[in-house]
């Protein structure tokens, strides 16, 4: 039956608001009120809402009320770490504080993660095998003082020993993917119920907190592994918020995407070698190199070549020998480095074999990559019917995003999610608007002038066109390109070219990503150029970005093999692939890129369209109302114009603030942020509270407050974090 949330979701959502120091939104009441009519109706909603609507306390108000309300947790799935840090260290906390007295308690929470995301306890003490020779338990005193690497194991060791939750992101700064996969495992290497530490688990535990919260937070590829594989993970709910929807086909079709290297078969083999017989599998591995090494790159249109068929065949054929020899003795269940061997060879079978199957949906190419030579990869051509079959079966599920509405429609989307067709289940769409004036604070200005772009890389207009906007706009530029090899020779073309201007210009790949973007925001005479990264993952307010250049419409490259397969299987049917796949691509794409312009009300800028078919092209209508409405134009001297202004009366650059940064090897920290004590469950009293502040003001130190409390160390710690207080020396 329709559940009833609280009636007074105007006061909750004034509560929430004034919590997080913000002010109320039409967008954001219409917003919340569309998510708590969902629920009751039992109706998907997909939620367009724009920059600056306040999306995410517009979903966890009422979702928090309907948890608190039914006694089941609501899920929230994100798709990028920077969206899951900012709703559990930031916006719950200060929501959860604010909804305490309306809903007569705390609301609890708890962010919930992939395994290998964790410290696995049975992996530090020796339990798996030692594959690293620089690995946790080889690596010596000295070679850890002489190493990056044993300097980052020492740390991961320290920290084992205070951590309270075992999350990787708690430990500030990080360390490296080789030195965190000596401490942890993945799903299929866990020994489960067979581990001899599985009672002290920090993944078991955490997903036990997690069944007693009203909100899990969560990733879209946690959120579907759980849904596709049956596995349980998150408990049992009836409301599913996804946020960041727009990549939701992306990022499940990365989760069931199979890969096959001769390197994978090699590393399996030397696992499985301890325990039995590997030389079929080396054969088969040897002979899938030669193979690979002869297939061109692109997709299997039709069907595996003989010699691909028989060498796979070989290689399932070795693999489900070794299944059955690994399975091993009872007394032997606990053993970490057969059951990593078991993992890496059911891979090997599982992929293989699925190849062969050559399922209608499925889609096989070969690709090379730098590192790891030719690459063997399958994917499902579409996910659509398994998201209508898995995710939108037997819950209320609720989808938002900047950019879900495509050339004035949901459809375009919705037929990616499997909301169209036969037996679709029942959905509504809302855009609830941006409370920016984008006609007055951004101008969409195409070059109709330059040439369509060609295969050939720019022309020398357009390195002319970019040269006087930058010029014009002084630098606070934001080039998005369609490829790497665009931006490296746009980035070359533009030092040489503003040599006497003093503009720097940065390129994607000269440093991290995170150190590019914060000294494009730092110093408006910097203009930072970069490709897909860029286009979705850059929020930079204020004036050191006034001019979004955007080289080229993002279509998907013509040989890419998904692309090209679901553009075949919409002809086949019919429809129009061009439009149903590569248009709308390039829809979403640029409505994200776009996007990065206006951040703030007070944000003022251009977006510079470098391709003349955004005006002439068949299809530029319908990408043009994929965009944010801004005021359009095609004249050049005008744009110019209006940049020189704006350059000239900008305000200094929005204060950047930097990471915390502490050395390598110093003493391990403790958590600063929500995270272990929301992971931990538990929900904090008034007088808990009080007992904190009266302690800490008497000079009381962390340890004896938190043996006071019965409590672990690090849940005092960020506690006194969240509430802002200071610690006395401890």
């Amino acid at each position: 039956m329709p559940t009833t949330i609280a009636p007074d979701l105007d006061v909750l959502l004034e509560a929430a608001v004034e919590a997080v120091g913000g002010t109320q939104r039409p967008g954001q009441v219409q917003m919340a009120e569309a998510v708590r009519d969902a629920v009751q109706h039992e109706e998907h909603l997909l939620v367009q809402a724009g920059t600056g609507t306040g999306k995410s306390l517009a979903y966890l108000v009422p979702a928090v009320a309907h948890a608190m309300a039914t006694g089941k947790p609501v899920v929230v799935a994100t798709a990028t770490l920077a969206l899951q840090a900012q709703i559990i260290d930031r916006d719950l906390p200060r929501i959860a504080d604010a909804l305490r007295g309306p809903m007569g308690r705390r609301p609890t929470f708890a962010l919930v993660k992939g395994r290998a995301n964790y410290l696995c306890k049975h992996k530090l003490v020796g339990g798996f095998p030692d594959e690293d020779e620089d690995s946790l338990l080889s690596v010596g005193a000295v070679d850890a003082d002489r190493s990056r690497l044993g300097g980052e194991i020492l740390r991961l060791r320290e920290w084992s020993e205070v951590t309270e939750s075992g999350d990787r992101d708690e430990l500030v700064p990080g360390v490296s993917n080789r030195a965190w996969r000596q401490v942890s495992v993945s799903a299929r290497e866990c020994l489960g119920s067979r581990c001899p530490l599985a009672g002290e688990c920090f993944v078991e535990q955490t997903r036990e907190a997690a069944r007693e919260v009203d909100v899990i937070v969560t990733n879209h590829a946690f959120m579907a592994i759980d849904s596709f594989e049956g596995r349980q993970m998150l408990p049992d709910h009836d409301l599913l918020v996804i946020d960041e929807a727009h990549e939701l086909t992306d990022r499940v079709t990365s989760t069931v995407t199979d890969e096959l290297t001769a390197t994978t078969v090699t590393a399996a083999g030397k696992r499985a070698a301890r325990y039995a017989d590997t030389d079929q599998l080396s054969d088969a591995a040897q002979d899938l190199q030669d193979v690979l090494d002869q297939l061109p790159e692109g997709r299997l249109a039709n069907g595996l070549p003989e010699r691909l068929a028989t060498v796979l065949a070989a290689v399932r054929d070795a693999a489900r020998g070794l299944q059955s020899e690994l399975k091993g003795e009872a007394k032997e269940a606990g053993d970490g480095a057969r059951q990593v061997a078991r993992a890496a060879v059911d891979e090997l079978f599982t992929t293989a074999e699925r190849v062969l199957a050559e399922r209608e949906l499925d889609v096989a190419w070969v690709s090379q990559d730098p590192r790891r030579g030719a690459v063997l990869r399958v994917a499902p051509m579409s996910v659509a019917l398994l998201l209508r079959e898995k995710i939108f079966g037997d819950r209320t599920v609720v989808l938002t995003s900047a950019t879900l509405e495509l050339g004035g429609s949901f459809d375009a989307v919705a037929a990616t999610l499997g909301l169209l067709g036969e037996d679709a289940p029942r959905w509504q769409g809302l855009d609830v608007g941006s409370p920016f004036d984008y006609p007055r604070q951004a101008i969409a200005y195409v070059a109709a002038h330059l040439p369509a772009p060609g295969r050939d890389g720019a022309a020398p207009q357009v390195f002319d066109e970019i040269e006087a906007l930058v010029r014009a706009a002084g630098g606070r530029t934001l080039g998005l390109f369609s490829s790497r090899r665009a931006a490296e020779a746009a980035a070359e073309q533009l030092r040489t070219r503003l040599q006497d201007t003093g503009i720097t210009v940065l390129c994607q790949g000269d440093d991290q990503t995170p150190t590019l973007v914060r000294q494009f925001a730092e110093d408006a005479g910097t203009c930072l150029f970069g490709t897909l990264s860029l286009w979705q993952g850059v929020d930079v307010p204020g004036s050191a970005c006034q001019l979004v250049l955007i080289d080229r419409i993002p279509f998907p490259r013509p040989d890419d093999p998904l692309s090209s397969a679901r553009t075949e299987a919409v002809g086949r049917r019919g429809g129009n692939g061009f439009m149903a796949v590569s248009a709308t691509h390039a829809a979403l794409r640029l409505a994200q890129g776009a996007g990065r312009l206006v951040r703030r009300s007070d944000d003022r800028g251009v977006v510079a369209f470098l391709d003349s078919r955004m005006m002439t092209a068949r299809y530029a209508g319908f990408l043009q109302r994929s965009l944010p409405p801004f005021w359009p134009t095609t004249d050049r001297e005008l744009v110019l114009g209006a940049l020189r202004r704006l350059d000239q009366t900008a305000p200094p650059p929005v204060p950047v603030q930097h990471p915390t940064s502490r050395p390598a090897a110093g003493p391990p920290p403790v958590a600063r942020s929500p995270r272990t004590a929301v992971t931990g469950g538990h929900a904090w009293t008034d007088e808990q509270d009080a007992e904190l502040r009266d302690g800490l003001e008497s000079g009381v130190s962390v340890e004896e407050l938190a043996d006071h409390l019965e409590l672990a160390p690090d849940l005092v710690t960020t506690r006194i974090n969240q509430l802002g207080l200071v610690a006395g020396a401890s």
